[in-house]
């Protein structure tokens, strides 16, 4: 990546909302759920799966976590209703994790009820380390009561390789991603080469124990990488997917598809698109080449 992309990437705070509500656009679906079941619709004509995050985190606010809670049950409802191939990802900060485990729990428990209700699934997103142990403790939980959640593992952290180990007898069914939350060197490699090799290293672990996987990365490198494993284990077509973000390298969304693999594609919508958007530019520089663009005049 050249210095201009980080340097566009590190100053995105500064910049007039309008500029990144335009460089948004590519990577959230829109603020109403509307925009999203458009956007899902379009991925499903595109042979596609997705998973659906209604945007928001760090709740602090009872009744807010209830209304995520609440706004989850209305998505699922409405994915059922228009017969879309999608799922739901939630973040447990958005559902009260801060307010305590029992208020957590709560809201938590009603969006998984609904989703085995309707024979669909929940992906529990993973969130700084501050929330690791308590994360797994939910999806615990939940995997106990009802069976149709996952969990995301993040390959950056030193810890991952042991979680895998310490979930495979729950026949799990997790989502590995590189991870993207600033992390200290005590808790998270922090070379780029060391990391991939941790995400390689932890994918063959989950694998060969026999768990479900969404391969969540746009590193060429590791797609190849995961194939690689894949045929070496001969893992069955039906225990693995890839999983994409919206927006981001849509041409290799492409080739892996054409490769026979399924695909499942991020979709995030909500009026927090703001934070996310940073976010996203923070982890991957190279998009503020739609940064500059979207600073020109013409």
């Amino acid at each position: 990546m050249s210095a201009f992309d980080t340097i566009i990437a590190r100053t995105v705070p500064l910049l007039p909302k309008a500029i990144v509500r335009k460089v948004a656009s590519r990577y959230v679906a829109g603020e109403s759920l509307d925009d999203a079941v458009k956007a899902i619709r379009h991925l499903n004509d595109q042979g596609c799966r997705a998973t659906v995050d209604l945007l928001g985190e760090f709740v602090k606010d009872a009744h807010e976590a209830t209304a995520n809670s609440q706004a989850y049950v209305e998505i699922l409802t409405r994915l059922r209703s228009e017969n879309l191939d999608s799922n739901v990802s939630i973040k447990l900060t958005a559902f009260g994790l801060d307010l305590g485990m029992e208020t957590c729990l709560e809201n938590v428990r009603r969006v998984v009820a609904k989703a085995k209700e309707l024979r669909s699934f929940v992906r529990i997103d993973m969130e700084n380390t501050p929330y690791t142990d308590a994360t797994l403790d939910v999806y615990r939980t939940m995997q106990a009561e009802f069976g149709c959640v996952g969990v995301v593992l993040q390959a950056y952290l030193r810890r991952t390789p042991s979680d895998v180990d310490a979930h495979l007898h729950l026949a799990p069914n997790f989502r590995l991603c590189k991870g993207i939350y600033r992390e200290s060197r005590a808790d998270a490699w922090q070379d780029p080469s060391t990391i991939n090799r941790n995400y390689s290293h932890s994918l063959r672990k989950m694998l060969a124990g026999g768990a479900f996987v969404g391969i969540a990365t746009h590193d060429e490198k590791l797609v190849f990488e995961a194939l690689r494993i894949i045929d070496e284990l001969k893992v069955p077509a039906g225990r693995f997917e890839f999983q994409m973000l919206l927006g981001v390298d849509e041409e290799l969304r492409k080739i892996i598809l054409r490769l026979g693999h399924p695909v499942r594609v991020y979709v995030p919508f909500g009026q927090d698109w703001y934070g996310y958007s940073c976010r996203r530019l923070r982890e991957n520089p190279k998009i503020a080449r739609y940064v500059a663009r979207a600073m020109l005049p013409f």
